[in-house]
């Protein structure tokens, strides 16, 4: 973890060694001498039902005397082990840790560019107090607050509990002038005193976050000016418990401790977030007032410190949906003690607060046209809908698109390959990787890709292979790999019963499988098949425009995301990617209350659609296995795309492959 990659290796084989087989990138300087200390990695404990084994501390070896040497010598955070001396005795969970990796994922979460206007819910006021007055005996706080409700109109103001101790020796500091930040979310609410400094102070920030189930991006912005001053990311490091939402949910049930270990894993990731953004916006932790966080509902419930379970079995019942607030210190957030703590509020049991936050950004509820709004992730959430009606719904996509369910899949780090052309005439590809401009087949990519490597596939290439492959004739309409191209392209290899397509033949070799391509199906699947559904809901047959919203969506081609069936039929110039957008509506919310408002009251008109509960779903989800659709027509991609004639292959991939498909060009034409 949290790659996702896994094997099997015999009993003594370093842990070093084994990730190395595995492609995992685990950094090393010193050649297996235990002396750099760069080749950590912590051994997960526990009953790791996704991976169908058992954890233990008994399945690795014991500290041999290189280790024992370096812990006395250099240090070893607790439960840490060199992995080029601990070696496999067992089944083994093992996490590397994201601060030991130079060669990290790319954490494709940017900043907005988008003006939002600012309202908001901190004030800093400065004010000058009159002194104490033995003939009037008011007390220090109390002519704080007449002060503030006859300079700024402040009335019925509450103090944060923490600053009552503190508010005698801040006035005679200050020299009896001081700087109060008020905090005022809601009209209807008393508003809060929940810092107090002597002299001016014009500093305030915030920070909007966005916790994914795959990764974390932060943003920390100034309140006054409304400018982002750092944005940041990193992985979620529950990621070790489950590579999907129902894993992580399964963990919680199977071991007692797993709900408080998933919540202190990603507060411990959300407060080393915000020292990162603060060092890089040279910001001090306390003069962060304001936090807004979004998430999907079991990183909502989580977070919170939530047992998800009742997530993981019908109805789904969330435990809160509304919005929440409370002071960000209750829950070990490490920013102002003062600092309120805002959560959007979620739309239904699989449709969180990230949906919400996405929704409040691209608005759809703002428009005449119909637009589906997607944020493809191991669970995607659909949004669809225009200024009449809004519908909503999730798709259990699954971590195929992130690389966990692929063969030579991986996150998107420096070394995957992310983009992939076919030749239809000659089978042969051409790729690009993360890190390197030059494509494969240019002159320099050799000395180019040196420095990173060729290292796996990430989800935005596992899409455009599939699509290529279709393109160029290899796999079917069904998805099934032509193995009668093997006469024509040393490209398509046989692997037991069926076949599959050499993308890289180096170290490691990189293929894509039959099982890599139904994995991908099945994907898409749902998530069509959860789309067309809210069109039938709708009683549309067509939309008019699409967005596709989260870090991994921004990478996605719309046209080989439309050749897959991913999406339904759309003019191509009308699919775009915006992003982060669940981060932007965080950031919205941070900046103006007005926003918090507006999508609570969207929310409660957003009609919620159960995709497991709709009779309907199977038969669209049978339809959408097929390239792009079994049922649907795609006119608008066709007048794009050419299209491959209809080809129909047993799963062997051989056995009346040419004669059906003449038969199915006919048809088609």
């Amino acid at each position: 973890m949290p790659s996702g990659k896994r094997g099997r290796f015999p009993v003594g084989t370093p842990i070093l060694d084994a990730a190395r087989q595995l492609g995992v990138y685990v950094e090393s300087v010193c050649g297996g001498r235990a002396t750099c200390g760069r080749c950590q990695v912590e051994v997960q404990t526990g009953q790791f039902a996704k991976h169908g084994i058992t954890s233990t501390l008994d399945h690795i070896s014991p500290k041999g005397p290189k280790e024992e040497r370096y812990e006395r010598v250099r240090g070893l955070p607790e439960g840490r082990r060199l992995s080029c001396s601990a070696t496999v005795q067992g089944d083994l969970v093992v996490d590397v840790p994201q601060d030991t990796v130079i060669n990290a994922q790319v954490v494709r979460k940017a900043a907005t560019d988008r003006v939002i206007e600012r309202n908001s819910a901190v004030q800093l006021c400065y004010v000058e107090v009159d002194e104490p007055d033995m003939h009037k005996p008011l007390g220090d706080l109390d002519r704080l607050k007449v002060v503030l409700e006859k300079d700024w109109g402040w009335k019925d103001l509450l103090v944060a509990p923490h600053l009552v101790p503190q508010v005698q020796s801040i006035l005679r500091k200050g020299n009896w002038g001081v700087t109060a930040a008020i905090h005022r979310d809601m009209d209807t609410s008393r508003p809060f005193i929940i810092a107090l400094y002597p002299g001016l102070k014009n500093e305030a920030y915030g920070i909007a976050c966005d916790i994914g189930s795959t990764t974390i991006a932060m943003h920390l912005v100034s309140l006054l000016s409304g400018r982002i001053v750092a944005s940041s990311g990193t992985s979620n490091p529950q990621i070790r418990f489950g590579e999907d939402l129902m894993s992580r949910v399964s963990y919680v049930m199977m071991n007692p401790d797993g709900r408080e270990a998933m919540t202190k894993a990603v507060r411990e990731a959300v407060n080393t977030l915000i020292g990162k953004v603060c060092a890089e916006g040279e910001v001090a932790r306390e003069d962060i007032f304001d936090c807004v966080f979004v998430g999907n509902p079991i990183m909502h419930h989580l977070f919170l410190g939530i047992d998800p379970t009742e997530l993981g079995q019908a109805p789904f019942a969330l435990a809160v949906s509304g919005a929440m607030q409370f002071w960000a210190h209750e829950i070990g957030i490490e920013v102002s003690k003062g600092a309120r703590l805002y959560m959007l509020p979620c739309i239904a049991g699989h449709v969180g607060a990230d949906a919400a936050g996405a929704t409040l950004s691209e608005g759809p509820y703002r428009q005449d046209r119909m637009m589906l709004l997607v944020d493809v992730g191991t669970n995607a959430e659909i949004v669809l809908g225009d200024a009449k009606r809004v519908v909503a719904a999730s798709s259990p996509t699954g971590p195929a698109f992130e690389g966990a369910e692929i063969s030579s899949g991986q996150r998107a780090a420096p070394g995957a390959i992310e983009r992939v052309r076919i030749d239809p005439d000659t089978l042969e590809p051409r790729f690009r990787v993360i890190g390197v401009q030059s494509w494969s087949d240019e002159p320099n990519f050799g000395k180019d890709v040196e420095a990173v490597g060729i290292t796996g596939i990430c989800g935005s290439a596992i899409i455009e292979v599939v699509a290529e492959m279709y393109l160029a004739g290899i796999i079917s309409e069904d998805g099934v790999v032509d193995g009668t191209l093997a006469t024509r392209s040393s490209r398509i290899i046989p692997n037991g019963r069926t076949f599959s397509y050499l993308l890289h033949d180096g170290a490691p070799r990189i293929t894509v499988t039959q099982n890599d391509v139904r994995a991908i199906q099945l994907a898409k699947a749902a998530l069509y098949a959860g789309v067309k559904l809210l069109m039938e809901k709708q009683g549309v047959d067509h939309v008019d425009t699409i967005r596709f919203a989260g870090a991994f969506g921004s990478f996605i081609d719309p046209k080989y995301a439309m050749v897959l069936g991913l999406i339904p039929d759309c003019e191509l110039t009308e699919v775009k990617a915006v992003g982060n957008a669940a981060g932007t509506g965080a950031l919205m919310a941070l900046l103006n209350r007005d926003h918090r408002r507006e999508i609570e009251r969207e929310v409660g008109r957003i009609e919620k659609i159960e995709t497991a509960l709709e009779p309907n779903f199977q038969q669209l989800f049978v339809d959408a296995m097929a390239l792009p659709n079994k049922a649907d027509p795609f006119p608008k991609l066709s007048a794009e795309v050419n299209l491959p004639p209809r080809k129909v292959l047993a799963e062997g991939g051989e056995g009346g492959g040419r004669r059906r498909g003449r038969e199915g060009r006919r048809s088609r034409e």
